[in-house]
């Protein structure tokens, strides 16, 4: 038996090296894969299963790379145990002897990825690795997150790891046990009725109600009617009394969805419960008083409508007493494999079908996307995937056809006024009579975007609002290298 430790160079205490196991029988395999992976990897090797789980038996690894035809037990079998110990490794598997049935078998055994022996480069095995770790991590991460949350917010099913949801969730513990008015800022889909749910839920009212009015949705007359209620007779169809929402969420919370959407005259009214905790219904004298706490949510920019005069600047500094700006999904990406998770498990239960995971393109897929509808995009997203999977994982090609595509959607291409730190595409109107084609518009974009990061193409990416990938990919087409 041979049973050889390659520990590789370390540069520093803080510089940890992913621990990587490699098992063949042939030697000049294990020793050239060693050559190439130590500079990155503390490599050990062993020439068979049984030396491989004396390994991992004794220490804990990140990696294991691992022939198919060995003596004794093969590739598969050693996989499978190595997946059942308490801290599994990533598991690739070799072959000389590739075929489709085997990819399958490897990936049914635990396998996170098949490279054939025949056609393998190192750059592929390299990424193949760094790739399979990467999601390893966001995985792992998540799942504390998860548990963490599930204590926090349990009803809300909050989920993020990402340092800007973590400044949601602090701001939301500092300020739900208070009385405090909240304004709660944010794109479409972003989440902000989950946050206001959140805020309630944590506070002493959790044991009242929390009464939700989506503001946009409603005339004038009815949005009155609906927070404030009405007499009989009051209007054209007001044929009994009604009480509003404001008595209905009497002792608990009061959540206005699309405050941006409201008239002046609600506004008016709306600024006098704010300060006097008092009201008329419509139709009478009598003066109502209640204790509620207002949480209020728009995507608008309430400032731009101020300077209109399309929105009261009294009322907008009564409601920011507490401002919480939720961030957009493409600015939290590393919390897209756990929500993209528990929509899974949501879907596949719904409909009864026995989807369990993602396969790493997929999941790739999905978190280079800019999602420009944000959660709830990613939501609907996943639910299509899990209606086109035929197996227990989601495929790339079970997405919906603009993930797939991994080009910049036209929905990230900003319109004016609406930058979110991205280029815009060059309208007409600015071309001064100049005729340019689309690709003509997205090579200059490129151009300056490059231009405005010095050359730094993850900046340049991000601002492009693309994958560092779909970068490179249309550089090469524009021949901008």
């Amino acid at each position: 038996m041979e049973l050889l430790r390659e520990p590789g160079s370390f540069e520093g205490p803080s510089l940890m090296k992913p621990m990587l196991l490699i098992v063949d029988d042939e030697k000049t395999q294990r020793e050239g894969l060693r050559a190439v992976l130590e500079d990155h990897y503390e490599v050990y090797i062993a020439d068979s299963a049984a030396s491989a789980i004396e390994l991992l038996e004794s220490d804990s690894f990140d990696v294991l790379l691992t022939d198919f035809r060995m003596p004794g037990e093969d590739g598969l079998k050693l996989i499978k145990r190595a997946k059942s110990l308490a801290q599994p490794p990533v598991c690739i598997l070799m072959t000389a002897f590739g075929s489709e049935e085997t990819a399958v078998q490897a990936i049914k055994e635990g396998a996170d990825d098949y490279l054939p022996k025949g056609s393998m480069l190192i750059d592929d095995l390299e990424k193949k690795i760094q790739r399979s770790l990467k999601l390893r991590r966001l995985e792992e991460e998540n799942i504390v997150l998860k548990q963490q949350l599930g204590k926090r917010f349990q009803t809300s099913n909050i989920v993020g790891e990402s340092p800007a949801m973590r400044g949601v969730f602090d701001m939301v513990e500092q300020v739900a046990p208070t009385n405090a008015t909240v304004l709660i800022l944010g794109e479409s889909g972003t989440g902000k009725e989950l946050i206001a749910k959140a805020i309630h839920q944590s506070s002493h009212r959790a044991h009242h109600a929390m009464v939700t009015v989506h503001c946009a949705g409603l005339s004038p007359t009815l949005l009155e009617s609906e927070l404030f209620g009405h007499e009989k007779g009051a209007f054209t169809g007001a044929h009994e009394r009604r009480i509003g929402r404001f008595e209905k969420a009497d002792g608990g919370t009061l959540f206005l969805d699309e405050i941006g959407e409201i008239d002046l005259s609600t506004q008016i009214k709306l600024l006098r419960i704010l300060g006097e905790r008092s009201f008329e219904r419509v139709g009478s004298t009598k003066t109502l008083s209640v204790d509620v706490r207002l949480l209020a949510a728009t995507n608008k920019d309430l400032p731009k409508l101020m300077a209109e005069g399309k929105f009261r600047e009294d009322l907008y500094y009564r409601l920011r007493v507490v401002e919480i700006q939720l961030p957009a999904l493409r600015e939290r990406a590393t919390d897209i494999p756990a929500l993209a998770m528990g929509f899974l498990s949501e879907f596949a239960h719904q409909n009864r079908k026995k989807v369990t995971e993602f396969s790493n393109e997929a999941l790739e897929a999905l978190v280079h996307y800019v999602w420009p509808g944000n959660v709830r995009e990613l939501r609907a997203a996943v639910e299509h995937a899990v209606v086109f999977a035929k197996g227990r994982k989601v495929d790339l090609t079970d997405l919906p056809p603009l993930l797939r595509s991994g080009g910049l959607s036209e929905s990230s291409r900003s319109m004016p006024g609406e930058g979110h730190g991205r280029l815009m595409m060059p309208s007409s109107s600015s071309a001064q009579g100049t005729s340019f084609s689309l690709q003509e518009n997205e090579r200059q974009l490129m151009i300056d975007a490059l231009k405005a990061t010095r050359g730094n193409r993850t900046e340049a990416a991000k601002l492009l609002g693309m994958s560092r990938r779909t970068l490179h990919r249309k550089m090469t087409k524009y021949d901008l290298y």
